[in-house]
């Protein structure tokens, strides 16, 4: 999913984005991370503990500024919001500064990501937007319910938009744990109440939480051919199957009929009145993105579309389900298997 891309995350010379740019770069080589922030000497240090990589950029700005947004986001595929002001004693006694950044700041954002063309927004939450008590949970429920509303705010334009809420990330500036430690020494530590319960998070769970929001796609989607598909402008293969291609043609009857056209238009029937749920499989051979597909989030596309004998089982990836109903089809003489053809990668092979 981030492979070759280029990511901007805001807020990134924070505890977040220390442990997401290493973690990212070693899993996916993306094209670009774009360090977002209005802290220059945070943005230094974090420069130099790179070492000039060619694949940081290092960007000053603020989410309350949108021109400075719209500048940085060009030619911006995937954002991680992490700005935000978020201490809470900060924010009950500097009400509106939280405000300007946590409410106005995320506005600014999911203006200037649509207008700019960004694929995907995960923006970070706090378990303090649950029933909130305090200004910075205040904030940050409203924050979430703009960044939701923006799918629909989005429309044609297909930015998808996603929030995580974490628990207490452990060990992250602000948390309680490295409170904690500073008064180790004193045998006595605070708590709100005896009966309340913590939950804890690590930043690299909270780094693979956000991969995992974006790796899940959700969405009206367009059908390209009989295996391929695009849900807010990426466009992916769908995993485990292999239907024939455009200009294949194939025999039934006696007859020759073009197959390829046949498999699209049932791909494109089966998606077009349900919102189809995507979980990223990595890439395939030729580099182009693989995805599982759940048909209303229930039934598997790739499966029903083997099933019916527009596509057939990838013998490379070896899914059981898929196999099984290869046979179902095979043995019904469902779509292709009610003729002749060539299996796609050998008609592939014979066009090289």
């Amino acid at each position: 999913m981030l492979t070759n891309k280029t990511i901007l995350i805001t807020g990134g010379t924070g505890s977040f984005g220390n442990t997401f740019v290493p973690m990212t770069l070693e899993r996916f080589n993306p094209k670009k991370i774009i360090i977002f922030s209005r802290d220059e000497m945070k943005q230094w240090d974090m420069a130099k503990k790179y070492g000039g990589d060619p694949h940081l950029r290092f960007f000053i700005g603020d989410v309350r500024d949108k021109d400075r947004l719209y500048r940085a986001l060009d030619g911006v595929d995937y954002v991680v919001h992490a700005a935000a002001t978020k201490i809470v004693p900060t924010a009950e006694y500097n009400p509106f500064e939280c405000v300007k950044t946590n409410i106005n700041g995320a506005m600014n954002l999911i203006d200037a990501c649509i207008d700019k063309g960004v694929k995907g927004v995960v923006a970070l939450s706090t378990d303090k937007a649950s029933s909130p008590i305090n200004l910075y949970g205040a904030t940050k429920l409203a924050s979430d319910k703009m960044f939701v509303a923006g799918n629909s705010y989005s429309g044609e334009h297909g930015t998808r938009f996603s929030v995580v809420r974490y628990g207490n990330v452990m060990g992250s500036r602000g948390s309680v744990i490295p409170f904690f430690m500073s008064i180790k020494d004193k045998g006595v530590l605070p708590i709100t109440d005896e009966r309340m319960t913590r939950f804890m998070i690590s930043l690299e769970e909270g780094v693979e939480l956000v991969w995992h929001a974006f790796a899940d796609m959700e969405g009206k989607p367009e059908v390209i051919d009989g295996d391929t598909l695009s849900i807010g402008g990426v466009v992916f293969d769908l995993f485990g199957i292999d239907a024939p291609e455009a200009g294949q043609t194939c025999t039934k009857d006696g007859q020759s009929y073009d197959c390829g056209f046949q498999a699209t238009n049932a791909l494109a029937f089966l998606s077009a009145f349900q919102w189809v749920k995507c979980r990223d499989q990595g890439q395939g051979a030729d580099g182009v993105p693989q995805m599982a597909c759940l048909l209303g989030g229930r039934y598997d596309l790739g499966e029903r579309l083997i099933r019916q004998g527009w596509a057939l089982a990838d013998p490379e990836q070896a899914v059981p389900a898929y196999e099984r109903a290869e046979a179902a089809a095979r043995a019904e003489g469902a779509g292709l298997w009610a003729g002749t053809f060539d299996a796609p990668w050998d008609w592939r092979a014979g066009r090289r």
